[in-house]
């Protein structure tokens, strides 16, 4: 595996890559979840391309850049052992260099859900994904399902501005229990991790309610509250939206998306569920 840390050393690494190139953009802190996309990425490409970047415009003023779990060892020994074959893992000063204005606005999708409960995050999100495309021009990247308003946000700016790149979106990995694997889980405490189990509990009563015919999605928004609220979460949303656009339902009539976010503690976890 060849790591670079300047935009101008990824160039060079990708002029003597081989296509089709698949991109995995990642914060670090590595788990099954990103494995799951680098295998998917072994399979359809010929090399792959890891970004690790903590991206500081996509967190808010009170939100824990300084904190979120760091560890570019282990995660340099994971990649090693599935085989990818260039780690871009650049300085914020590389890739904010001194003067940067210029930001990415993708619209009313960003403006609900997460884009409404932390604003200005995915406009972070959306100018650091179109850097890196420009960057290692991917012909695949590959996202994961728990970040369902990011994939949808990155399949709308792909686009709308021309960019030619696949954007694939893979099953969200959980562990045993049901919780969405995620780097802030590392935050959890023991107990924390049992109040955590009861955000899958919700979802999977929403898809059981569902099928077996419920369509009335407030009905359904306040079953799933009295699951986290008994556990003890504190919820921040709960939305059943169109699966494309996110518009809120009142009858589910289409595919939706059943999403929320909750804190167990001070630790803001967030997961989603298809329905049809």
């Amino acid at each position: 595996m060849i790591t670079v840390n300047t935009i101008s050393q990824c160039k060079q690494a990708l002029g003597i890559t081989l296509r089709p190139v698949g991109l995995i953009p990642t914060m670090g802190s590595l788990h099954e979840g990103h494995l799951s996309l680098i295998r998917a990425a072994k399979k359809d490409c010929q090399s792959v391309v890891v970004s690790i970047f903590v991206n500081p415009s996509q967190f808010g003023p009170n939100e824990d850049y300084q904190s979120y779990p760091r560890d570019i060892e282990g995660d340099c020994a994971l990649l090693e052992k599935e085989g990818v074959d260039i780690l871009f893992a650049p300085t914020a000063a590389e890739m904010y260099t001194f003067g940067h204005d210029t930001w990415v606005e993708v619209g009313s999708i960003t403006e609900r859900l997460e884009g409404k409960a932390r604003p200005g995050h995915f406009r972070g999100v959306a100018t650091i994904v179109l850097k890196l495309f420009n960057i290692v021009n991917p012909d695949t990247a590959y996202f994961g399902q728990k970040d369902a308003q990011q994939a949808l946000v990155i399949k709308k700016m792909v686009k709308d501005l021309d960019i030619n790149t696949n954007i694939t979106v893979m099953p969200t990995v959980r562990s045993q229990g049901g919780l969405a694997l995620s780097s802030r889980n590392q935050y959890l405490s023991e107990s924390g991790r049992i109040t955590a189990s009861a955000i899958y509990q919700s979802l999977k009563l929403a898809e059981d309610l569902y099928e077996k015919g419920q369509v009335n999605a407030g009905f359904i928004k306040d079953l799933m509250r009295d699951i986290l609220n008994n556990a003890g979460a504190k919820i921040d949303y709960i939305s059943i939206a169109t699966a494309d656009t996110l518009e809120e339902l009142e009858i589910i009539s289409q595919k939706a998306l059943v999403s929320l976010a909750v804190y167990i503690g001070t630790v803001r976890l967030i997961d989603n569920i298809l329905l049809g």
